[in-house]
């Protein structure tokens, strides 16, 4: 059964910057846009910067961390489970690009079910992205 694309509306600070960084940097297509949001296809999956930039500031409106295998993950947050090699290429573009990433890429839960490489960063208005792959797809939701 395929996944339905899922829709998520986000607040940024400058619409000129959130389309270098999503387009860009990570690769999203633009769909349509205004002066006050553009739609970007997040591998199948539509996602909305809306500008508000009252709202951006102090990480993107975190209101909590939660660690999670020795880390601090920033809440909220949103992203994407790749493919290990689209992962991969994905942390070889930011890190040539020098990201400041949140949570470096590493692989959490080493040798344990769910074991995962992630990786978290910002995006040019602090909202937190997570992106992470398996080696085993099928241990996404192991217990």
């Amino acid at each position: 059964m395929a996944l339905a694309p899922f829709h998520l509306a986000f607040p940024v600070n400058d619409l000129d910057a959130s389309r270098v960084f999503y387009r860009e940097l990570l690769g999203c297509s633009e769909g349509r846009s205004s002066d006050e949001w553009i739609d970007f296809n997040f591998h199948g999956h539509q996602i909305v910067a809306h500008l508000a930039p009252d709202s951006a500031g102090d990480h993107g409106g975190d209101r909590a961390t939660n660690h999670v295998d020795g880390h601090g993950v920033p809440v909220p947050h949103f992203g994407l489970v790749l493919g290990m090699d689209d992962w991969r290429a994905l942390t070889d573009r930011l890190e040539a690009a020098a990201i400041d990433f949140v949570i470096a890429p590493t692989v959490r839960f080493a040798g344990k079910p769910g074991e995962q490489a992630t990786m978290f960063l910002r995006d040019p208005a602090g909202n937190a992205l997570e992106f992470k792959a398996f080696a085993d797809p099928d241990q996404l939701f192991a217990r």
